[in-house]
């Protein structure tokens, strides 16, 4: 049998593109399941943001005294700071995330084929692409957002301002800095979560690749189609190689814009100011703090979201029934 025939048996099942998808379902559905995920790995991201911006002297050092601090002076609902403003916009970020990730993904694929490249490079590049184009796209919406939730996340602590909920950090913002306060942070974002987005995208889809080799499919010789178990095994895999990836290359980014979002208009530092500030306090590790909660974060985010998105693809494929 041919080859490249028994590749497109063998992925039949695990690749939908863009044009086979019910985009009304798609987007509707999305929109539960990844508000779902949101609610659930949410108090990984309150954590890695307390370990990030705590001083020298604090004893929060890691995530347990962090989630032993916040439960003793807010309970469960401390774990949600900034929960409302984050998932009132994830619906529209994840609009302009998911509908740029799948064209651009088609578009780069069609502009490598000429090149003749390997399957695993070809899915690397074009999942690269196609991440860093979504993440640039939906930054404009995610910003303001992420620098709202970040101030809630570490109210009261450490001598950070007291807030009466997001529309209240939103007005301040405003007050002291004007318009470009929502927007702190940005360069440093697009250059933590653009990178990150084509890290994780470019990891997941080539060894997604790797891993089918691995395991037999897509060589020169007839295979059977993969079972509904393996499609998961392998994606869920993929997901957790690509959240290592992605958060080791970009904690330290990461760290210095979470310190930039949250700092008052009364002390402000350059970014310069506060990695050198990291380094006195901690060394070189201090531009890693809250590895751990992030590592933990991308890699379960990143699993379970390609998980319900591969999920999500099939039942929304207008030619196959689940």
């Amino acid at each position: 049998m041919d080859s490249s025939r028994i590749r497109t048996q063998s992925f039949e099942q695990s690749e939908i593109n863009w044009d086979r998808l019910d985009k009304t379902k798609f987007y509707v559905v999305g929109a539960g399941l990844f508000s779902g995920i949101t609610t659930a790995l949410y108090p990984i991201s309150v954590i890695k943001t307390r370990l990030q911006v705590a001083s020298r002297d604090s004893v929060e050092r890691n995530a347990f005294s962090v989630v032993r601090s916040i439960l003793k002076v807010d309970g469960i609902p401390g774990l949600y700071r900034g929960f409302g403003t984050i998932v009132t916009g994830a619906i529209p970020t994840r609009i302009i995330f998911l509908t740029s990730l799948e064209t651009t993904k088609v578009a780069a694929f069609k502009m490598i084929e000429p090149f003749k490249l390997s399957e695993p490079m070809q899915a690397a590049i074009a999942n690269g692409v196609a991440g860093m184009t979504s993440s640039l796209l939906s930054q404009a919406v995610f910003v303001p957002l992420d620098v709202v939730s970040q101030k809630l996340m570490v109210q009261g602590y450490a001598g950070h301002t007291k807030y009466n909920g997001g529309l209240d950090v939103a007005r301040k913002i405003l007050k002291s800095n004007g318009f470009r306060g929502l927007y702190k942070g940005f360069g440093l974002s697009v250059m933590t979560y653009s990178p990150s987005s084509a890290m994780w995208w470019a990891s997941y889809g080539s060894s997604q690749r790797y891993i089918w080799r691995l395991l037999g499919y897509g060589n020169d010789h007839e295979k059977l189609v993969p079972s509904q178990s393996t499609i998961i095994l392998v994606q869920a895999t993929g997901g957790i190689v690509a959240g290592a990836v992605a958060s080791c290359a970009t904690t330290p980014l990461d760290t210095i814009k979470t310190r930039l979002q949250v700092m008052g208009h009364e002390k402000r530092e350059t970014t310069k100011q506060i990695v050198k500030r990291l380094i006195v306090e901690d060394g070189w590790k201090g531009l890693y703090r809250g590895l751990g909660p992030r590592f933990v974060s991308m890699s379960a985010w990143g699993t379970s979201m390609i998980l319900a998105y591969e999920y999500l693809k099939r039942i929304c494929a207008k030619d196959i029934q689940i």
